[in-house]
């Protein structure tokens, strides 16, 4: 299970590294990396055998939050989350930036693990940043996952948006309040603000047709950030994809069932071997 990192476990780079807890009998690595010029904070099960699944979190949002997703997936392989320039532990740049910068990161950060050909795993915000990387670099991300894709071009406004956010928290338990409000604390007002402009500055649609990895899409059937047309609508731009929906699951779908949504993402790479 992954957790966030702690203010003494950050190295830059790779030259040092430092390990916490996982239920007594496994450890896992926290540390920040320069990747593209920024510096992002990774927390990695260092798991040897099996398929990497690099785990790409939304907006406001941190590695935390991917925990419950993380432990189903441990057995299948290594787990890799990060912490993107300016959210959770990472530090904030001097501006933001657009989600093809934040692709280019992420290729970036790939490059500099040495991570070979992950499997892409991107909720909400990340599945944005996700996009931009797999279109940019086909060769690197053969297999894609995009969970609650954003943003939904019929509702590409701060107001409809937050409205639906709304909507949507308001079915959710107090778990889930409790680990978005620590998250959004970390990111601060005003980043937040700075990023949310570039998810509705970013239009998705155009990038999608460019994905030419083997993509699964996941909506949770009560999501209305993500309603079904439009997730039926970023399923057929991209040209191998196929959609599921997790039954009585709203946008944080993967917080409450992350074994559902792993066993979707297992039979998925499944296919592609």
């Amino acid at each position: 299970m992954l957790r966030q990192a702690t203010g003494n476990e950050t190295v830059s780079g790779r030259e040092t590294a430092s390990t916490a807890d996982l239920g007594n009998t496994e450890t896992m690595t926290v540390r920040k990396v320069q990747a593209g010029g920024y510096t992002v904070v990774t927390t990695d099960t260092d798991v040897v055998a099996g398929r990497t699944f690099l785990l790409v979190h939304g907006i406001g949002m941190g590695i935390s939050y991917f925990a419950q997703l993380s432990s189903a997936l441990e057995s299948q392989g290594r787990v890799v989350a990060i912490d993107l320039p300016g959210f959770g532990d990472a530090p904030e740049p001097k501006n933001a930036l657009t989600m093809a910068e934040m692709g280019a990161v992420l290729i970036n950060f790939v490059e500099v693990e040495g991570l070979g050909k992950p499997v892409l795993v991107g909720h909400s915000m990340g599945t944005q940043v996700v996009a931009e990387a797999a279109a940019q670099r086909p060769d690197l991300f053969p297999e894609v996952v995009l969970v609650a894709p954003t943003v939904n071009q019929h509702e590409r406004s701060i107001p409809q948006q937050a409205m639906r956010i709304v909507q949507d928290l308001f079915r959710e338990n107090p778990k889930v309040w409790a680990m978005g409000m620590q998250n959004y604390a970390k990111t601060g007002p005003r980043w937040f603000l700075k990023k949310l402009n570039s998810m509705m500055d970013h239009d998705v649609e155009e990038t999608l047709p460019k994905i030419m990895a083997h993509t699964l899409v996941v909506r949770g059937n009560r999501d209305p950030v993500c309603p079904h047309d439009w997730v039926e609508e970023v399923t057929a731009l991209i040209p191998n994809a196929r959609m599921v929906e997790v039954k009585g699951r709203g946008h944080e779908t993967m917080v409450k069932d992350g074994a559902c949504v792993a066993a979707y993402i297992v039979e998925h790479v499944k296919q592609d071997a």
